[in-house]
């Protein structure tokens, strides 16, 4: 069964909301990069990019993650991890990094992206942009963004949609 929580207004109301709370945050935005864990991460990383250059007049530089490498979950899956690091690699030394991705349960995919980041150099500060933070921890990680938290039994599923993977912008539970 599915129930759909954002819809594409409401998806568009939360990219919104958490480009003004960056903007709000940091006085100085030149410092900033942007990195979306692949796949969705990079999505909405993408947009936050294109709002945030809406209102403050300035394009923060993007940069697209890939952990497969650094998951420490493989055992569990059948094939070889492909690490591909960042198809644009920019040097974070110094930098303020705001780390996105869709979905925030156990966060594993946050502890493995924080050790490939390392390979960029070191930045200056960490921040975490969630768009659907659904609880259920097994490590000491919080996000600093929240677009929406969403609380479900493990049983359940959250499915973070984009308009370049799925052809829509929403959220759906799945149960």
């Amino acid at each position: 069964m599915e129930k759909i929580i954002i819809d594409t207004e409401q998806f568009q109301r939360t990219i919104s909301r958490i480009s003004h709370q960056i903007i709000e945050k940091h006085h100085n935005l030149a410092d900033i990069v942007l990195v979306g864990i692949k796949r969705r991460g990079v999505e909405i990383a993408q947009m936050l990019q294109y709002r945030i250059a809406e209102l403050a007049k300035i394009e923060l530089p993007l940069m697209a993650l890939d952990i497969t490498f650094y998951r420490d979950d493989l055992a569990h899956h059948n094939t070889d991890p492909i690490y591909t690091g960042s198809e644009n690699s920019i040097s974070l030394q110094g930098k303020k990094v705001i780390l996105i991705d869709d979905v925030l349960f156990t966060g594993r995919t946050i502890r493995a992206a924080l050790d490939a980041l390392l390979e960029f150099g070191r930045a200056n500060k960490i921040e975490l942009v969630i768009f659907i933070d659904r609880g259920h921890r097994e490590l000491p990680i919080r996000a600093d963004y929240v677009g929406k938290n969403i609380p479900t039994s493990k049983s359940e599923k959250i499915q973070v949609r984009t308009q370049h993977y799925d052809g829509i912008n929403q959220v759906a539970l799945l149960t």
